[in-house]
């Protein structure tokens, strides 16, 4: 799934294509940077809570690894502002997210945005753009786990798109099974458990607790999943049902499921997000049948996760995917798919719009 949350994240910001020899080399680079992001960000250092005891971050290696991290980013990011403002680039017929940029910090606003800021930016979109795209693994680990939402979400990926033979972005809408689906799978498995932290901005009392001006908050959002006064029994159930005929929704309207957090602090890319996972997970529904490998039981597929920022397996989620024709037939070939990153086909990669 990396490959192809990394390709469109970086087509849309950056408007550079990651195919050919040129741009797998690209992503290889990209993906390393990528992985050794997410440790600095949730590893511990001695400075963040003892200032006194600063100097053994340096001692253990944890500076120096988090320096050598920061400036590879920054080296990549400067790379491409400077082919963004280089003269002899050709110009695109679309604007993407860096021209967008380049061209407000030119302006006479207010806030006069700098390279740093840029950066700074650049790195929300890439990094939490393309960490998140967890949310496919585990909704396909529900799915096999379930065969019951298994078949309801792939006959009405089906029956929706008929002999099309792809899914497209304004198909989605006629797939309400398949966006519970992925509200079930955020419920119980949301891509960030803890948001980001926050801070009290007053003094206030929630409950008989007070909570003082410039208190660290964290959100919940997995416990929050599984409250029982919002969701009832069968807290643990895998039940896409019980989102087909309620309004809630991820935007942040509904304070029983925040993945992506509320009102004006809520993750800015969730619209870019739902769209990807959807249009990737209904394609997976559409093209293949899907099976666990010989020998294996759907019960077998264990939910361990990796310590980190985001939900991401501890072991592989490996299936067997069999081609599914457009009229019905299935093809005799067997694909071995191991789906840490989820690694798409390719053909899925070019013909997503977004």
């Amino acid at each position: 799934m990396l490959f192809v949350t990394s390709t469109i994240i970086y087509q849309t910001a950056f408007g550079t294509s990651l195919e050919g020899n040129h741009g797998a080399g690209l992503r290889s680079k990209l993906e390393m940077m990528l992985r050794e992001s997410e440790p600095m960000f949730t590893a511990f250092f001695f400075s963040d809570h003892f200032p006194f005891l600063g100097f053994l971050d340096r001692f253990l290696g944890m500076m120096s690894r988090l320096e050598k991290n920061c400036k590879e980013l920054d080296t990549f990011y400067q790379d491409i502002i400077d082919q963004h403002l280089d003269a002899k680039r050709a110009e695109s017929e679309h604007k993407d997210v860096l021209d967008v940029l380049l061209g407000v910090k030119e302006e006479p606003y207010k806030v006069q945005l700098t390279f740093d800021h840029i950066k700074a930016i650049l790195m929300d979109i890439f990094i939490a753009g393309t960490d998140t795209s967890a949310a496919t693994v585990w909704a396909m680990t529900y799915l096999m786990k379930n065969p019951t939402a298994s078949r309801k979400s792939q006959e009405e990926v089906r029956e929706a798109i008929e002999k099309t033979g792809f899914v497209k972005e304004e198909d989605i809408e006629q797939l309400p099974y398949l966006k519970a689906v992925v509200k079930e799978t955020m419920r119980l498995q949301p891509a960030a458990p803890l948001l980001l932290p926050r801070e009290s901005s007053q003094d206030c009392n929630l409950e008989g607790f007070k909570i003082p001006a410039k208190t660290t908050v964290y959100i919940n959002a997995w416990v929050i999943g599984r409250d029982p006064e919002a969701w009832g029994e069968n807290l643990e159930e895998f039940k896409p049902e019980r989102f087909m005929h309620t309004s809630i929704d991820l935007k942040g309207r509904h304070f029983a499921l925040i993945p992506f957090g509320a009102w004006r602090r809520m993750c800015p890319g969730i619209n870019m997000w739902l769209v990807t996972v959807e249009l990737c997970l209904a394609n997976l529904l559409y093209a293949f049948n899907w099976e666990t490998p010989v020998g294996t039981k759907s019960e077998d597929l264990d939910m361990e996760v990796l310590p980190g920022v985001t939900m991401h397996k501890k072991n592989a989620l490996c299936l067997m995917a069999r081609m599914y024709a457009s009229n019905g037939i299935a093809k005799c070939c067997i694909i071995p798919f191991i789906m840490k990153p989820l690694r798409i086909i390719r053909y899925f990669c070019t013909n997503i719009s977004m």
